[in-house]
């Protein structure tokens, strides 16, 4: 099992296939293995790198966290590995980082493709804002299986969905009280916005249909913002993109890829 350290954090990745270099960043509480249904697909044309981020999955970490210190994180493992400039795939705070990484470390990046995410937070409407209350709730006060099988709830709600619910509610449950709550502290302190215009690789903002977690509009500010971004609203997707409508990004993903080579 790979791992690098860097700052005393030790950082779990993985790596598959040969080509040009991919790397995988995911959300808020999860880890490297929810590309499940990407690396295939990816492997397949393209060097695929996927890391838990800091404080989350196999990777280790005690005390503040900020979406900068994540984005160096992922400098440094391209940077062990050779893989650099490459492209970055984000969701939700991965996107974070991978927005923060080609702001702050652009000659490592080949492309952005930011998927549900956001220059700075903010709440999907009155539904959206309850939602975060009932999470910093469950957070706060109950045992954090409660809250996993909440927010897994809300990332996959349909019945045929079930077993990506449950996975959801596994990965979420590993998270210990205090490390989640630092990395939901890192997401509401994130603010890129005045930094956007100086993004200048292709960029491509992936947006689902039916995210109940970020708003529409945080994905349309990315594209009017980021010179030359490119647009993909994915029909009858959630929060979770990447994983309720798999084959529809992983295609359109690709060919954005192939196109930015």
């Amino acid at each position: 099992m790979p791992f690098i350290t860097r700052d005393d954090v030790h950082l779990h990745y993985e790596t598959y296939g040969a080509g040009t270099p991919v790397v995988f960043l995911h959300g808020l509480g999860s880890g490297a293995d929810d590309w499940a249904l990407q690396v295939p697909a990816f492997a397949k044309r393209h060097h695929v790198i996927t890391v838990d981020l800091r404080a989350h999955g196999r990777s280790r970490h005690e005390g503040a966290l900020t979406v900068e210190q994540m984005a160096g994180d992922v400098a440094a493992l391209l940077e062990h590995l050779g893989a650099a400039p490459a492209h970055v795939v984000g969701l939700s705070l991965g996107g974070c980082v991978a927005l923060a990484h080609g702001i702050h470390h652009s000659e490592q990046v080949r492309s952005l493709t930011l998927v549900n995410t956001f220059a700075r937070f903010q709440s999907a409407g009155v539904g959206g804002l309850w939602r975060g209350v009932r999470r910093l709730w469950l957070l706060q006060f109950r045992p954090i299986r409660e809250l996993a099988e909440f927010v897994a709830s809300e990332l996959f709600p349909k019945p045929e969905q079930k077993d990506l619910r449950e996975s959801a509610i596994a990965s979420l449950s590993r998270n210990s009280r205090e490390t989640y709550r630092a990395a939901l502290r890192a997401i509401l302190r994130f603010d890129v916005r005045a930094q956007l215009g100086n993004i200048r690789c292709p960029t491509l903002v992936v947006i689902g249909e039916r995210d109940r977690t970020v708003p529409r509009a945080a994905g349309e500010l990315l594209a009017r913002a980021i010179p030359g971004a490119r647009t993909l609203v994915l029909a009858d997707s959630g929060h979770a993109s990447p994983m309720d409508q798999p084959e529809a990004f992983n295609a359109a993903v690709l060919g954005f890829l192939e196109s930015s080579e």
